[in-house]
């Protein structure tokens, strides 16, 4: 069994696609703009994509008719980003506090937004904080650059995932413990398979560079990509000048840059799919950040400490289908030897098939936490002796 997600402003499939990669299972996507649908169903076969708006009252019912355990959802970050008009009172940064309306009203026991970085200091985010804590949710609010996190660019994004009735960066260790020592280049992702060594990036005016090494990271990919201009009069940070083996990067370049694999469909306009492209989400970066969500409910799953078993503990929440404010899952020491799920502790069926999916198997599971056990039997031993 694995846990249930939803992807609400979904676009291009990002979000969903690293996830996916983490070992999660996508039910169902939302989206209000054709072209993105179009483009995301080309690629999702095996769930579907619903065209609604996510900020009407009908969305509530939409969406949890799916019962997920997580949400996960980019709002449109336009009019916050740097490429963008920077302008809250445009209307998409409302779709911040939708989103963050629509986990108060469901009330998942986790959920991921995305955003830009410069969203943290925005009004709509004080908004959004506001409602999440309301609804009881822990908070672990990280801006993450993509290029520590297996993405060739230099992409800062915020990230806020909350766990309801959880503690504020209750994340925060895994976010910070996986990242790279330093940024990946071009060259680190693809080699010399790209055939060029320096390439041309349409500033966004001409007192900033536009020639950029593949020995570096790429700058943020945007939803717009023009060619080389001819009065291009160079910038003294380029890496080269301005010759006939300086090009713009192409459209697939560019879906690979963002970690789209090749095979990755961009049937569409190629205004349009630029757009897409430039607005997703790295799909390592979606990946990187749900491979620690992952690690974080493995080990919510594994047995408890020595420690916490000298000393008593209640036992450990299952993240599927609870709340914290729920019955324990007791610990139940001494009792059916018999097997070694059975030793771990009274939980569901569910739950084990759960731990035992993310481990790869039951063998697995049963390798990757034996120490444990024996350690626990340790602790057990110390309890009666006491």
């Amino acid at each position: 069994m694995k846990f249930k997600v939803i992807d609400l402003f979904a676009g291009g499939g990002g979000l969903s696609l690293g996830f996916t990669n983490a070992g999660f299972d996508i039910l169902a996507a939302f989206d209000n703009w054709l072209p993105a649908i179009d483009l995301y169903k080309q690629n999702f076969k095996k769930h579907p994509i619903f065209k609604l708006d996510l900020s009407s009252l009908k969305a509530f019912e939409e969406i949890a008719a799916f019962a997920p355990d997580i949400i996960i959802g980019g709002p449109p970050c336009q009019d916050f980003s740097s490429a963008g008009k920077r302008d809250e009172t445009l209307g998409r940064a409302d779709l911040t506090i939708a989103y963050a309306r629509i986990i108060s009203k469901l009330c998942p026991p986790y959920f991921i937004m995305e955003n830009v970085g410069r969203a943290i200091n925005s009004n709509a985010f004080t908004v959004a904080k506001s409602v999440f804590k309301k609804a009881g949710y822990g908070l672990s609010i990280k801006i993450l650059d993509a290029s520590y996190c297996g993405v060739p660019q230099l992409r800062k994004r915020l990230f806020v995932i909350g766990e309801k009735n959880g503690v504020d960066g209750f994340l925060d260790k895994e976010l910070d413990g996986h990242l790279s020592s330093k940024p990946m280049t071009l060259r680190d992702y693809f080699g010399d398979t790209l055939g060029i060594e320096h390439y041309y990036r349409h500033p966004r005016s001409y007192a900033r560079r536009a020639v950029f090494s593949i020995d570096e990271p790429s700058p943020t990919v945007r939803g717009v990509n023009r060619p080389v201009p001819t009065g291009y009069p160079g910038h003294k940070g380029d890496t080269c000048p301005v010759s006939n083996n300086v090009r713009p990067l192409s459209t697939r370049e560019r879906s690979m840059i963002q970690t789209f694999p090749a095979s990755f469909k961009l049937g569409g306009s190629k205004t349009e799919v630029e757009q897409i492209i430039g607005n997703a989400v790295p799909v390592k970066l979606a990946e990187y950040v749900a491979l620690r969500l992952k690690e974080y409910l493995i080990a919510r799953l594994m047995p408890p400490s020595p420690s916490s078993a000298k000393s008593r503990a209640g036992g450990v929440m299952s993240a599927i289908g609870q709340r914290r404010n729920t019955a324990n899952v007791g610990v139940h020491w001494g009792e059916r030897e018999n097997s070694t799920e059975e030793r771990i502790m009274k939980k569901s069926k569910k739950e084990h098939e759960a731990a035992m999916a993310f481990y790869g198997g039951k063998k697995n599971y049963r390798s990757l936490t034996s120490d444990r056990f024996n350690r626990s039997k340790k602790a057990v031993k110390m309890r009666k002796e006491e």
